[in-house]
């Protein structure tokens, strides 16, 4: 069975480093040798807090992904990845910044998890349930374009004044990425029913055992997303 867990990065640096190892690995599957989300100096920022898929029975972490605070010790990695291209990046989300903003990151599933159809949905919609927990009322992405569906089903829209119409050439030239906004993570107004109903479900029970439906079964998931800032 999976458990979908978070936790601050700063309180489990053995499954940071896993979450690390596990990134790393995929990306180089894919001839990507470095982006900026992937970069280990999170594990210390007390404003990171992290998602990992794990096996329940032999702690392996199968997957994950980061929710990076503008309260935290650094950049948020859409700024790090982009703002060079375009010098806008930085001031939007410091207009952001003022209510509380952040960027899921680092989103990634190993191939054992992916066959199950545990894709980035499942990461996203726990990513959105605890982000205004831990101060973040806004909520960046970066998208390749196979997540932009899945962004858009919790209320995302395209960021089109920055970039080329929203799009950037990341994390290298033959590679396309989107900027992305959840403008309001606590009633995500924009999301679809189901997406509503399942956040709005785990925020008022983060231990949850739910099994979720995928494009290919039914997939069985322990939940623990309690968590404070």
């Amino acid at each position: 069975m999976l458990k979908l867990r978070a936790f601050k990065a700063i309180d489990d640096p053995e499954s940071c480093a896993k979450f690390v190892k596990g990134h790393g690995d995929i990306l180089t599957s894919i001839g990507v040798n470095k982006v900026t989300s992937s970069s280990p100096t999170w594990v210390d920022n007390p404003g990171t807090f992290v998602l990992v898929v794990e096996d329940s029975e032999t702690k392996a972490v199968l997957g994950g992904a980061r929710v990076d605070t503008s309260h935290g010790n650094g950049k948020l990695p859409i700024s790090d990845a982009t703002a060079y291209m375009d010098p806008k990046v930085d001031d939007y989300i410091a207009q952001e910044a003022v209510k509380g903003t952040g960027e899921i990151c680092g989103l990634w599933n190993s191939r054992k998890v992916a066959g199950m159809g545990f894709g980035s949905l499942f990461l996203t919609r726990a990513a959105v349930t605890i982000s205004h927990a831990v101060g973040v009322n806004s909520l960046f992405a970066l998208c390749a374009p196979y997540t932009v569906a899945t962004a858009e089903t919790f209320g995302y829209g395209i960021i089109k004044d920055l970039g080329n119409d929203g799009t950037f050439y990341y994390p290298k030239l033959d590679l396309l990425a989107t900027a992305m906004l959840l403008p309001d993570t606590l009633m995500i107004e924009n999301a679809a029913d189901l997406e509503k109903k399942r956040v709005f479900s785990l925020r008022n029970d983060p231990g949850q055992f739910f099994e979720e439906e995928s494009r290919r079964r039914k997939v069985p998931i322990q939940y623990d997303l309690a968590i404070k800032a």
